[in-house]
């Protein structure tokens, strides 16, 4: 496909501009001028409109391919949510509103779907209190930790560590320590679980709180994540659930109810919001009934008469964390997408991504190690490492994926596992679907045996082959110039 530069011709337009029949406004002032003609391409309107819809279909996307990578499911979006959030009363409403006539009066809808989500949220995950403020999954993890440290002060306790486990997202340390804590990591056990030995040793007085994913990012739940729980309570640390994969345990337990006192969750990875590209996002976070006051502010409010309202009246909260109140029109479509489903239907979804990675794991485990071969839930992680003895990585395996339109699982992650490939199918794809792909990582594990080359060389269907990655990373080509 060639690039729009090289279909550029000199003097052709994809416009006409009608001559101005006002007086020219004042020019700019010199400085801000272009000293040089931008360098664009010339092309027709036809041209232009053919060029960036075919390479619109050169992109993956879950309207065209499967994406069986593991980024905690719900890669779907259904499209009846994105019309809830187009709707008149919500799109055009402006963020500032709530702050006019009788304190709301022209945004109660609004204020009632904020109010509404976090009792949703708080009854599915068992915490007391919710805030939807935060804008992304990391950015509630900060939040979560900053209300930690905000309650251990309080306390007039002087806590210096949190624990996070060696598999834990990466996130999980970052948030620890630019809230100021150092940061211990506890090895996982021959089973895929946090080693308690390990754990009960760093465990002490001055340990703020234990973040924990769970299940965990190897696919596995912890079933010692009580005991965990209590003994970190017993020094007077808190527990911190990173919500990632709390898709997997919808309806089946409740964070609050297994000790956790903070959770943050990921509305794209559990609640039917869009999905990656940069945002919006939004990351609500729960806490339990001590650590309420410090959330942040504003709270909406019910009043007596049954209206809506913000309250700024908080002394222990921990501040502003967002504007106008967090993505107001992503938390909508969770919104949405709970009541849609109710209660059964979140069970059900959360037995359907549960079933389908282990469905993948049954028919896979003969081809590929398997990291912990025990029953997964959301997602199960294989390895790579038998394929090495023929010279075959992860990653060749994955741009194979690509040749036979599937977009490849994460790979090399989590780090403690040698040639990762970490599959997470998803609730909300088909078994015919999983099938396909199934079929296609048999034959590559097949090919590493018998034609290697092929994976090594993959993708040659795509624009651009194989690439040096280091070296495009080190020295990128981003301007084309004309030979």
């Amino acid at each position: 496909m060639q690039l729009i530069f090289e279909k550029s011709r000199a003097g052709r337009r994809g416009f006409r501009l009608p001559e101005a029949d006002l007086p020219l406004a004042k020019a700019l002032p010199e400085k801000y001028c272009r000293k040089l003609e931008a360098e664009l391409p010339e092309v027709s309107e036809l041209d232009l409109v053919r060029h960036f819809s075919n390479l619109s279909r050169l992109n993956f996307s879950v309207d065209t391919n499967f994406y069986p990578l593991g980024s905690c499911t719900m890669k779907y979006n259904p499209k009846f949510t994105e019309k809830i959030a187009a709707m008149d009363g919500f799109a055009d409403l402006h963020p500032l509103l709530p702050q006019l006539s009788g304190g709301g009066m022209l945004a109660q809808g609004s204020l009632e779907v904020l109010y509404n989500t976090e009792r949703l949220l708080s009854e599915i995950t068992g915490m007391a209190e919710f805030t939807t403020q935060p804008l992304a999954g990391a950015h509630g993890e900060l939040t979560g930790v900053m209300l930690i440290a905000a309650y251990h002060k309080s306390q007039g306790k002087s806590r210096k560590h949190v624990i996070v486990p060696d598999s834990s997202h990466g996130t999980n340390p970052a948030s620890a320590a630019i809230a100021g804590y150092d940061v211990v990591v506890i090895p996982t056990d021959k089973d895929g679980s946090l080693d308690m030995q390990a754990y009960k040793k760093a465990l002490n007085n001055e340990t703020a709180a234990v973040m924990l994913t769970c299940p965990d990012t190897l696919g596995l739940f912890n079933p010692r994540i009580k005991e965990i729980a209590d003994l970190a309570h017993s020094v007077g640390a808190l527990m911190y659930y990173d919500g990632a994969n709390l898709n997997a345990i919808l309806g089946k337990c409740r964070p609050g109810d297994i000790g956790f006192d903070v959770i943050h969750l990921n509305l794209h990875k559990t609640f039917a919001t869009p999905h990656g590209g940069g945002g919006p996002g939004a990351g609500p976070v729960g806490v339990c009934e001590k650590l309420v006051d410090f959330l942040p502010i504003s709270r909406v409010v019910r009043r007596n008469d049954g209206t809506f309202a913000l309250d700024y009246q908080k002394h222990k909260t921990i501040g502003y964390i967002a504007p106008f109140y967090g993505n107001f029109a992503v938390i909508l479509k969770a919104y949405a997408y709970i009541l849609a489903l109710g209660k059964s239907g979140l069970i059900e979804a959360s037995e359907n991504a549960v079933l389908s990675a282990n469905y993948c794991l049954a028919r896979l485990k003969n081809y590929f190690k398997v990291a912990y071969d025990r029953i997964c839930m959301h997602e199960c992680v294989l390895s790579a490492s038998l394929q090495l003895e023929q010279g075959v990585h992860a990653l060749d395996i994955a741009k194979y994926l690509i040749d036979k339109g599937f977009h490849p699982p994460t790979i090399y992650f989590p780090l403690i596992v040698k040639e990762a490939m970490m599959i997470e199918p998803t609730e909300t794809e088909s078994k015919e679907t999983l099938d396909a792909f199934i079929e296609v990582m048999i034959e590559a594990a097949k090919l590493s045996k018998t034609n290697p080359e092929v994976l090594r060389l993959a993708p040659i269907t795509m624009p651009i082959k194989r690439l040096d990655e280091t070296r495009a990373a080190r020295e990128p080509n981003l301007r084309w110039k004309s030979k």
